[in-house]
C-alpha cells in the first residue's frame, strides 16, 4: 500500500509523504494582496493548520513565501503552488519553499526531482497519473478533483492503489471525509477554506473553518486509530 512506497523514495520526500499522511490537510493560498495572503497564512499556522501552499498566481507569490519562512511555527512545511517551469522550481526554491505543486505533468516535476524536493504533481487520468510517478512525483494531485469527485478517486485507486493521492479542487469539509473514505491520503484546499481572508476578507470566519476541517481530520485519524 501507500506506506510501503516510502522506502523508494529521496529521504526528503520519503518524510514529507509521512508527514503530510499524517496532517492530511494542505492549504492553498492565492491572492493580490500580500500582506492578506500572509496574515491570512499565519492564522492558519496559528488555528493548527501545518502545510501550506503559496499558489505563484499570488500576487508577489515569492516574498509571500520568504515572509512566511520567516515567520512560521519551524513545524510548518511551506511550499510553492502552479509551479509550471523549471525557472519556477528555481526560484521557488530559492525564497525558501521546501516542496512543489504542478497543475500536470510539466518540466518542473522531474526538475523538483533533481533537485532533491519533494513534488506533488498534478493528474487526473491513468496515464497522467503513471507520467508523473515516472517523472518522480513524490504524490500525485488528483486535479481537478470537482471532476469526478470520490467516485473517481476509487475508480483510480483500484488499478493504481500504490499511488498517494491529494485531491484538490472544489473540497469543502464534509467533501473532504468522502476523500478520506476513498482513499486519499490529503486533501489540498483551497477557497472552501480560504473564503476572502487571503483577499483581506474575515479572518474569524477563516479560523472557524479551519476548525471545522481540522474536526473532519481529526475524525478520520481517530476511526483509522480504533480499526488498527
Amino acid at each position: 500500500m501507500v506506506t510501503a512506497v516510502t522506502t523508494l523514495l529521496p529521504a526528503a520526500s520519503a518524510e514529507f509523504l509521512s508527514r503530510l499522511q499524517q496532517e492530511r490537510l494542505l492549504a492553498i493560498i492565492r491572492g493580490t494582496d500580500p500582506d492578506a495572503a500572509i496574515a491570512a497564512s499565519l492564522t492558519l499556522f496559528a488555528s493548527g493548520i501545518r502545510f501550506l501552499e503559496v499558489s505563484l498566481v499570488t500576487t508577489d507569490a515569492l516574498g509571500v513565501i520568504e515572509e512566511l519562512v520567516r515567520l512560521a511555527p519551524s513545524d510548518c512545511v511551506i511550499g510553492a503552488g502552479t509551479v509550471m517551469t523549471i525557472d519556477d522550481v528555481h526560484r521557488s526554491a530559492q525564497a525558501g519553499a521546501t516542496f512543489m505543486v504542478t497543475p500536470a505533468v510539466t518540466d518542473a516535476v522531474a526538475e523538483s526531482t533533481r533537485l532533491g524536493l519533494p513534488v506533488c504533481a498534478g493528474a487526473l487520468t491513468p496515464t497522467e497519473v503513471v507520467a508523473a510517478r515516472r517523472a518522480g512525483a513524490t504524490v500525485v494531485k488528483l486535479f481537478p478533483g470537482s471532476f469526478g469527485g470520490p467516485a473517481y478517486l476509487r475508480a483510480l485507486r483500484d488499478p493504481l492503489p500504490d499511488v498517494p493521492f491529494v485531491p484538490v479542487g472544489g473540497v469543502d469539509a464534509p467533501r473532504a471525509a468522502e476523500y478520506f473514505a476513498a482513499g486519499a491520503i490529503a486533501v489540498g484546499i483551497g477557497s472552501p477554506l480560504l473564503g476572502d481572508a487571503a483577499r483581506g476578507g474575515d479572518l474569524d470566519g477563516l479560523r472557524a473553518r479551519a476548525s471545522t476541517f481540522l474536526a473532519v481530520r481529526d475524525d478520520v485519524t481517530k476511526k483509522a486509530v480504533a480499526g488498527a
